[in-house]
């Protein structure tokens, strides 16, 4: 089941910020980009897939990392909520180690990590995860991956990163974004998180799709 995850309001700086012009009076706002999904999707989705990525049911142990309470909304370019929309999120553990059959070194996995959740938006278009702060792995600067799809057929599919992490611009996938205003979109700044749990992050990001 989706577990209901405290709120905080933080400052949406790289979600709403970036706006364009279109007319007297109208605004839209700069797209989420697209980036690949990469080469571990779960193949097979988790008997426990709910937003809290960090406790899986039935399992008295949590999850090894720092955790990090995200959230956000997902908007139209017009910055109105969509309603009905199905995010879903997938990543590595603390130790860099997806839930995947091609994943090297998978004995390693912490079992106690879900890897992969998911949630209807709310009627104003609000989502939220209980996961943990993403890892670096060889390759790759630490992100989330995410999937949006809506009820009218639109489809996203990108990664979050950690603002100002010094492997950003050593990362391929991070690079293929060229719009500064993109990349803001995806770059988590994360801020500590005392009001909601000892010890944890938060961040707040919006998608647009």
């Amino acid at each position: 089941m989706t577990i209901a995850i405290p709120s905080r309001r933080l400052l949406l700086a790289a979600a709403g910020a970036s706006l364009l012009p279109l007319g007297a009076g109208a605004t839209s706002l700069v797209l989420t980009p697209r980036q690949t999904e990469g080469p571990f999707y779960p193949a097979a989705l988790p008997a426990d897939m709910d937003n809290d990525l960090v406790q899986v049911r039935g399992q008295a142990a949590r999850a090894m990392g720092t955790i990090l309470h995200l959230e956000g909304r997902v908007l139209g370019v017009d910055g109105r909520p969509v309603e009905g929309a199905l995010v879903e999120i997938w990543q590595c553990d603390a130790q860099g180690v997806y839930d995947h059959p091609r994943q090297p070194g998978r004995e390693r996995r912490d079992s106690a990590f879900q890897g992969y959740g998911r949630l209807l938006v709310s009627a104003d278009g609000r989502y939220s995860f209980r996961t943990l702060k993403p890892v670096a792995y060889a390759g790759r600067s630490p992100h989330i991956h995410f999937k949006v799809a809506t009820s009218t057929g639109r489809m996203l599919t990108s990664q979050l990163y950690i603002a100002g992490d010094p492997g950003n611009e050593r990362d391929g996938v991070f690079r293929g974004i060229r719009d500064p205003r993109q990349r803001a979109l995806v770059e988590m700044k994360l801020a500590p998180a005392p009001g909601l749990e000892a010890g944890a992050l938060a961040t707040s990001i919006d998608i647009v799709v």
